[in-house]
């Protein structure tokens, strides 16, 4: 089988040169390839040339043309509609190995054999035309890939010395900028410098509705720029775009056989060896009960067409591979054939609540110094958290440096920061320890030293906790001496589609929801009965994500654990389906994920489950079509002798069939 493309086109539009080669391997020895279009366009030709030759040696042997016309014909049949099966038998062999291809080619030198050139010639005409076709539905869902490859721009508009400079994507670098006019493909990921407009990034995330964007928003390359003009910081080279990295994580997705594929694929060895040693009983048993050879091996022949498993063989790749791609064009990343059959088994979701469930935008909107603290104003305790907080990665440290910008706040440096996950975070700022926690950090970290003022703070705290906000100490230590200096408070935006989200997922079959954070169990039940969330479990720690997970695994077919990967990376790797969200600009979700909601809409998450029960539907109805088909056609040749003709439009039907029905699915647009 060929490639969809050149290994140049490959390498042009795969991620770093190490990981393109690795992938363009997998490729080549896992896929399911379609031919190049020149080769598929050959195959073509050859099968209207057996097509010519089968139906000369017809009309030659009806009219009683010289017997050189007829056989002249159906050889040409024969070679052009074998040509490519015998090719691929041949390889096999040397493997070795057994292709179904070398039982076609059998069948119809079987049929030569007993005076029965029509009908082997029809074998092999219909077999190279039901191959077209199939390599035909491949290509198809393999074309929407490629089209990804076409998205990005050879070129960008650089700003160099105030002049515009024309320059390769590979050439530029990061921190230079580009210009992006109206109707243009953005041609790297950056950051807005100036200007404002509307980006097209339905190809890339899925998204239907363009989104404004302004000075700070985030691009992406291979999006479309709609009304206004830019000016653009790169952020990412080229080989590290998001599209380079869909692109990349799809094929390697392709590259990996879904359960179903991976036992088929089992079993075809030992069923292909059984079909040969089914038709050798169907020669010599009748032969042995003195039946005449020809009617017999004319019988068998028809048999070992009827039972080969061409349908069942590509049941499967042909919906897998078209609903990964549907998912890719909706802006679902399925990471391989596995990860789709596994979501179909849904039964139980488990989300993550920043950045999740809400908006992740999370604000500081209290800032409060405790009575009688040795501090002067609710200025000076935010710059000393927010001096602290520089060092970590948190979004409730992002909050409080912003807010502190906001306010013009100068801070100080701090050094020696350790964070304790789940709890809080300490270092040293003006020569003192700051401490910044939940009342959980307060209670191990301190070692259960006197803290003053802690009484007054944690009853703040609960009742800022009862208004469904996010509230943390902040502590001083000085010598021995431990005191609360005050506390703030954050707010974070429940997501407009988190509540119909839900509601979609219960239509379709999911039995319970779960909210898993590290959040306090307050705000974390607000939200869950805004939302409807059947169970909550709040302040945990990463390691008590995974017993939930693991608690839920034992009550559920399938759980499926959704997150921004970051804090949520051991529970999603728990999780029987891992889903991340805003894999278009993060990379922790691309890596930690086996299904990535490529924009931040929690509403693909129904869409991806939809689609995994579709694509596991299409494939019992594939199963059955193709099992059917040749348990019907061997009855009908053992109790009624139907034609060799017949059982090969059978068989070839079947398979066309199946590959149809699977490429449907490139089409789902959601049920």
């Amino acid at each position: 089988m060929q490639q969809p493309s050149s290994p140049e086109e490959v390498d042009d539009a795969l991620g770093t040169r190490m990981d393109r080669s690795a992938s363009h391997d997998a490729s080549v020895d896992g896929d399911e390839a379609a031919p190049d279009r020149s080769t598929l366009r050959r195959e073509g030709a050859f099968v209207v040339l057996t097509f010519v030759g089968m139906i000369g040696g017809l009309l030659a042997s009806w009219f009683g043309g010289p017997s050189w016309l007829v056989w002249t014909c159906y050889i040409g049949a024969y070679v052009f509609g074998g040509w490519y099966g015998l090719k691929e038998s041949i390889e096999a062999l040397q493997e070795p190995a057994v292709e179904i291809d070398l039982l076609m080619i059998i069948a119809a030198l079987g049929a030569l054999t007993i005076g029965a050139p029509f009908e082997g010639a029809m074998l092999l005409f219909l077999f190279s035309l039901s191959n077209v076709l199939q390599h035909y539905a491949i290509g198809r869902s393999r074309d929407a890939i490629r089209s990804l490859m076409q998205m990005r721009p050879e070129s960008a508009q650089l700003l160099r010395d105030g002049e515009e400079v024309t320059v390769p994507i590979d050439d530029v670098e990061i921190g230079e900028v580009f210009v992006v006019r109206p109707g243009d493909r953005i041609p790297l990921d950056g950051v807005v410098d100036s200007g404002e407009t509307t980006v097209d990034q339905s190809s890339l995330t899925g998204e239907s509705v363009p989104v404004p964007k302004a000075p700070g928003d985030e691009v992406f390359g291979g999006t479309i720029n709609e009304t206004g003009s830019l000016e653009v910081r790169v952020t990412r080279e080229a080989e590290e775009s998001a599209i380079s990295k869909l692109i990349h994580m799809v094929e390697e997705a392709r590259s990996e056989k879904a359960p179903t594929q991976r036992l088929i694929d089992r079993l075809e060895q030992p069923y292909v060896l059984s079909v040969f040693a089914f038709t050798a009983v169907a020669i010599a048993l009748p032969l042995a009960l003195g039946h005449e050879f020809d009617s017999t091996f004319y019988r068998a022949m028809t048999l070992m067409v009827a039972a080969s498993p061409c349908a069942v063989i590509l049941s499967t790749p042909a919906a897998v591979l078209s609903a990964i791609t549907a998912g890719a064009r909706q802006g679902v990343l399925f990471k391989g054939g596995e990860h789709v059959e596994r979501t179909a088994t849904v039964d139980a979701v488990a989300f993550d609540k920043t950045g999740t469930l809400t908006e992740g935008n999370t604000r500081l909107t209290d800032v409060t110094t405790r009575d009688g603290a040795s501090l002067e104003g609710d200025d000076r305790l935010l710059a000393l958290a927010a001096a602290v907080q520089s060092r970590s990665e948190h979004h409730l440290a992002e909050a409080t440096v912003e807010a502190a910008e906001e306010r013009g706040l100068e801070t100080a440096t701090a050094s020696g920061f350790e964070a304790v996950v789940g709890k809080g975070v300490h270092a040293t700022v003006d020569e003192r320890t700051i401490h910044i926690g939940n009342a959980r950090y307060f209670e191990t970290v301190t070692d259960g030293e006197t803290i003053a003022g802690l009484e007054d703070g944690l009853a703040a705290v609960r009742s800022l906790e009862n208004d469904g906000k996010t509230s943390v100490l902040v502590a001083r230590e000085d010598g021995g001496d431990l005191e609360v200096l005050g506390w703030l408070a954050f707010t974070d935006t429940v997501r407009e589609t988190a509540a119909e989200t839900i509601e979609r997922l219960r239509e379709l079959g999911v039995e319970q929801i779960v909210m898993l954070t590290g959040d306090n169990e307050r705000v974390a039940r607000s939200i869950a009965a805004e939302l409807g969330i059947d169970e909550v479990y709040a302040e945990l720690l990463p390691e008590q994500k995974v017993d939930r997970i693991e608690r839920l695994q034992k009550r559920h077919e399938a759980v499926a654990m959704v997150g921004d990967g970051v804090n949520d990376a051991p529970a999603l790797a728990t999780a029987d389906v891992s889903v991340g969200m805003g894999g278009a600009g993060t990379d922790v979700a691309l890596e930690t994920s086996e299904v990535v909601l490529m924009s931040d809409d929690l509403e693909k998450l129904p869409y991806a489950l939809a689609l995994g029960r579709e694509t596991r539907k299409t494939l019992f109805v594939n199963l059955a079509i193709a099992f059917g088909a040749i348990v019907i056609m061997i009855v009908a040749i053992l109790t009624a002798g139907i034609p060799l003709p017949l059982a090969v439009i059978g068989h070839e039907g079947s398979t066309v069939l199946v590959c149809l029905i699977g490429l449907r699915l490139i089409g789902f647009q959601g049920a």
